[in-house]
């Protein structure tokens, strides 16, 4: 049964998108105008050999058909929806994967619908600047004579994949597995500069603990979270090349880009292992810096009820030579009324008796405070 075609859009210099029907009625073509489009680079192969370089989809399209054995290479960049509904028409591609790819803001996975590979990547970078790690998604239909790449973000940078691949027209001549394991290797290539990075990020953090910096804790917190996203990027991509492996013999896919995917799984796996180390660590470092502030706080309260203690051995003391200060005064309080009938004032012994007071009443006064401590 003929597939049914649809017209692609494509980019004419002026911003004018001319769109032909293709029926057999001929009706004359029409332009209106369309927004920029999305494709980056396209690309036309044959036996590794870039053989055509279209401009819009359009023309790549009739170009892959113009004679068996070609391979065509499209680069997308967040594509509207026509386009790639246009593309699902032309080359059978499902429309699930079409809608994630239009979507975007999907975990990495791989699925096949008949003889398509859809696979959806995400890609990282490491920022120094700011020393934080930028992820990207990448959307990719493999067929047998076609690659259809979907970008919505920078990275990963694939103009550098397809100038490698170029390079190498033996390699790209193995099919378009080839090319799904050139991304592959340069994603994961970049996951080595953003492990260097989170290991640096997390050695500083471990002095920053035993440094006693309060702002630790907040970078604990966000450095975890962008640990779980990366690992959420990275460990999905050991089942997906398990699955790749697993339809080696069935779709007889090259012994050589066997081996090359082998290699790309065994880097997976360790940047994977590596990850669930700086899991673990964080967790550590997480538990290490909570014991250290509650110490910290400890030793506050200590130092705090030490100094409320010895606030309260002052008031004790002063308080105590207050009293015995307090005694003496109230007894020449008394004696300092001049009332007229006070027969103590009169006695020839009521002066000593007065000041024998003073001193007794302070003396025991003394010994008590002094027997409790206060003094």
């Amino acid at each position: 049964m003929a597939r049914r075609r649809l017209p692609l859009p494509s980019m004419g210099r002026r911003g004018m998108v001319p769109s032909r029907d293709l029926s057999q009625d001929g009706a004359i073509p029409m332009v209106r105008p369309a927004r920029a489009t999305s494709l980056v680079d396209s690309g036309v192969y044959r036996d590794g050999e870039r053989v055509a370089s279209p401009s819009d989809l359009s023309a790549t399209v009739a170009a892959l058909r113009e004679e068996p054995g070609r391979t065509a290479w499209m680069g997308l960049y967040r594509p509207a929806a026509e386009e790639l509904t246009a593309l699902a028409e032309e080359f059978g591609l499902h429309e699930l994967a079409v809608e994630d790819a239009v979507v975007a803001h999907q975990r990495p996975k791989l699925e096949r619908y008949g003889k398509t590979l859809f696979v959806v990547l995400r890609a990282a970078r490491y920022l120094d600047d700011v020393e934080e790690v930028e992820f990207g998604e990448l959307h990719l239909f493999i067929g047998p004579d076609f690659v259809i790449t979907v970008r919505h973000a920078e990275s990963p940078d694939l103009s550098a994949v397809r100038r490698r691949l170029e390079a190498d027209p033996e390699l790209l001549a193995r099919g378009t597995e080839a090319v799904l394991y050139a991304i592959l290797d340069a994603v994961v290539d970049g996951y080595g500069p953003v492990l260097r990075g989170l290991g640096i990020d997390i050695d500083e953090i471990e002095s920053q603990v035993f440094s006693g910096d309060p702002r630790v804790s907040r970078r604990i917190y966000e450095l975890s979270q962008e640990v779980v996203d990366f690992q959420r990027a990275v460990t999905p991509l050991v089942a997906i090349l398990d699955g790749l492996t697993a339809g080696f013999e069935k779709y007889g896919v090259d012994e050589e880009l066997q081996r090359y995917l082998r290699d790309v799984a065994d880097h997976v796996t360790v940047a994977a292992e590596r990850i669930d180390n700086y899991r673990g660590q964080l967790r550590d470092i997480l538990q290490v810096n909570a014991i250290l502030v509650g110490q910290r706080q400890n030793e506050e309260m200590k130092a705090m009820t030490e100094a409320s203690y010895a606030q309260g051995e002052e008031v004790k003391k002063i308080s105590s030579w207050a009293a015995i200060l307090f005694t003496p005064s109230l007894i020449s309080g008394v004696y300092g009324m001049n009332f007229a009938h006070m027969p103590e004032t009169q006695a020839s012994w009521g002066y000593p008796f007065a000041l024998s007071l003073m001193l007794v009443l302070s003396v025991g006064l003394y010994v008590a405070f002094k027997r409790r401590g206060w003094l």
